[in-house]
């Protein structure tokens, strides 16, 4: 217990750590202020407008639901044909099946909607990854530069213990800041909607799609932690995360990406982390693979694919237990010195 307290207070402690939280405190300001400049509070024939806008458009697509029916018993013809105007499945035309419904914030222009705050939520979980990331590596990084690691373990020789809290009080301390983070941002934009824009439908259903998107992009953000990490801990510097990710960046989510393309591979997305990331965050993904349309075909070809949520927690997974697994049995047996 004492071990940990010593590590919470070293992290706090640390100007890096104090650099970031002031940095992710004014990228909140700015984003709530731009949000503050370009909105104004709707007035009741606005409202009353974008309310019967939204009624029009339910009414055409029930519309075109009720003809695609028709059309399957044969009860309506086109001169044109109706495969132009229908699909063979009218279930994709039905409204009932929509995920979101049209509402009147859809058509109110220049206000902020509270009821979008989900679209939001991903700007906080972006830069609460980059803080996690970047406090992870230096924390570890600057100790094994300077020999703090080393001065802690003539204190407690026992480096996995060490290093599992420095780990442990890391993650406590970011998921820590995302919930106070998250609890600040949420309420700052529910009074702007309320005094300065429009704050929409807010039921069940949008705190249960809003909690889930901040439970999935907590997950994110504290993978990113121990990737940060692990990989300064295996570098021995912070430098050595920074370098790690910008090389994968460049040379394999872009260089490489391009030149499979090139070379026709089938499935390039299902190569990249990023495109994991987007399918656990979003719940599900579907990409494009181009190579599957360059032969002849028969009919209409459909090249695209999912990527489901599982598979991408699965490679989130394996991807922040194999650095750490591979941190903690190097720092185990290297000297550090």
């Amino acid at each position: 217990m004492n071990l940990v307290r010593a590590e919470l207070e070293r992290l706090g402690a640390r100007r890096f750590v104090q650099l970031m939280l002031v940095l992710l405190a004014f990228a909140f300001i700015i984003t709530a202020a731009t949000n503050v400049a370009v909105s104004h509070r709707p007035t009741a024939a606005e409202v009353s407008t974008a309310q019967q806008k939204a009624a029009a458009e339910i009414r055409e697509m029930e519309l075109r639901h009720n003809q695609c029916l028709a059309r399957e018993h044969r009860d309506i013809s086109d001169p044109l044909g109706d495969e132009y105007y229908y699909p063979e499945d009218c279930s994709v035309l039905d409204p009932a099946q929509r995920e979101r419904m049209p509402i009147a914030a859809d058509h109110l222009s220049g206000v902020f909607v509270f009821g979008d705050a989900t679209e939001l939520l991903y700007i906080l979980i972006a830069f609460l990854v980059l803080f996690g990331f970047l406090v992870g590596a230096s924390y570890i990084g600057a100790d094994l530069t300077s020999g703090g690691v080393v001065n802690l373990l003539l204190w407690r020789p026992r480096r996995v213990t060490v290093l599992a809290a420095k780990l442990g009080t890391l993650l406590a301390a970011v998921l820590l800041l995302a919930v106070v983070a998250t609890a600040v941002y949420l309420v700052t934009f529910w009074l702007i909607a309320l005094l300065d824009g429009y704050v929409g439908p807010v039921d069940g259903a949008f705190w249960s799609d809003l909690g889930a998107t901040w439970g999935r992009g907590v997950v994110v953000v504290l993978v990113a932690t121990v990737v940060g990490f692990a990989i300064a801990t295996l570098g021995r510097h912070t430098s050595a995360a920074l370098g790690a990710v910008a090389a994968y960046a460049v040379f394999w989510e872009l260089g490489a990406q391009v030149v499979l393309q090139i070379l026709d591979i089938p499935r390039v997305d299902q190569l990249m982390l990023s495109s994991y990331v987007g399918a656990w965050l979003s719940g599900g993904v579907q990409l494009w693979d181009a190579s599957a349309c360059t032969g002849p075909t028969t009919g209409p070809c459909d090249g695209t694919y999912l990527l489901t949520w599982q598979a991408g927690l699965v490679v989130l997974l394996l991807l922040a237990g194999g650095l750490a697994a591979a941190a903690f049995t190097t720092f185990r047996r290297r000297d550090l010195i």
